[in-house]
């Protein structure tokens, strides 16, 4: 965007500036410190990526460009440049799971869960595109062509993603009624690092199932996970006196599930998935979630990260996703 808005004026350093702006969102991470891990994840992706903070920080941020670098370039070229950076990084997020409250002070996460959060496919191309144009002459009509190939291609990467999801959604009842699952609920979210293999959660009123569907092969019943939901668990853990069933229901939307060991309730984020497919089967671990920790006086909260990342089969996983 950087590039795009003031390349021709302003050279590479156009694209520094855009690079900083769509990092601004995200600084709301070392807010982290003043929140319980909880609480932290529902300030994440709030009021920072919403685009009454695009309208607020973009003028803002162009007025100060504008005036330190001595009037030089006009306010509307900067204020484009860092509204445009800012409010791209969360259009670009609402397409990720974990979704991003752009409507602010609305309280709805909005997500497409169309793209994994890393994804070669949607990264690597663009980042060629742009780094190329960048080492051409600022006045070169190929800069601006290379350049907004990157964007063009980018765009039109998410939108495959959105219609690869909705035809595996529509697909995806008949998928478990071959397992002899009567779903009441379906999600489908995209797999780790592409858009060619995806998961998809069910559930009854007892028990969360995950399968996988890649692009190039049919579906598979018999890799079809059940993972008890044990919601009933939630009702013995607290954080400082508060119960926390409300908060991990909104910031998971519901697909979540619970289990116990000894003085722990772990509650884990299904739509992170699993290591199963990763790990070739060699781990069946839910990726993400948080900890209560009991305490004689009180329950302790953590954050939870897998660690079967240690037993990542890459090669496994991507036959998995070629369907081999």
């Amino acid at each position: 965007m950087g590039e795009a808005v003031a390349g021709g004026k302003i050279g590479a350093k156009a694209a520094l500036w855009g690079a900083i702006g769509g990092t601004i969102p995200d600084l709301d991470v070392f807010l982290r410190f003043l929140y319980d891990p909880l609480d932290a994840a529902l300030v994440h992706r709030g009021f920072s990526h919403s685009l009454v903070f695009a309208l607020i920080a973009g003028p803002l941020l162009g007025w100060i460009s504008h005036k330190l670098s001595k009037e030089k370039f006009t306010f509307r070229m900067w204020t484009l440049l860092w509204f445009l950076s800012i409010v791209t990084h969360p259009l670009l997020d609402i397409f990720t799971n974990y979704g991003t409250q752009f409507l602010w002070p609305f309280s709805p996460r909005i997500t497409f869960n169309s793209v994994f959060v890393i994804d070669p496919l949607y990264t690597i191309p663009f980042m060629i595109l742009l780094i190329g144009a960048l080492f051409m002459k600022r006045e070169s009509k190929r800069r601006k062509i290379w350049n907004w190939t990157g964007i063009v291609y980018s765009s039109l990467y998410l939108v495959w993603g959105v219609f690869v999801k909705l035809y595996i959604l529509g697909e995806a009842p008949q998928y478990f009624k071959q397992a002899g699952i009567e779903p009441k609920n379906i999600v489908v979210t995209p797999m780790p690092l592409t858009s060619f293999y995806w998961g998809i959660i069910a559930e009854d009123d007892s028990n969360n199932y995950v399968g996988y569907k890649s692009l190039f092969a049919e579906f598979d019943t018999t890799e079809i996970e059940k993972i008890p939901k044990h919601h009933e668990l939630l009702k013995t853990v607290n954080w400082n006196g508060k119960p926390r069933i409300r908060q991990i229901e909104y910031i998971t939307n519901g697909h979540y599930s619970v289990s116990e060991s000894n003085d722990s309730v772990f509650v884990y984020d299904l739509r992170f998935g699993t290591t199963t497919q990763l790990t070739n089967k060699q781990g069946h671990d839910a990726i993400m979630g948080y900890v209560f920790k009991r305490t004689p006086k009180s329950t302790l909260l953590f954050s939870y990260r897998t660690k079967d990342f240690s037993k990542i089969d890459f090669g496994a996983y991507m036959s998995k996703v070629f369907g081999n």
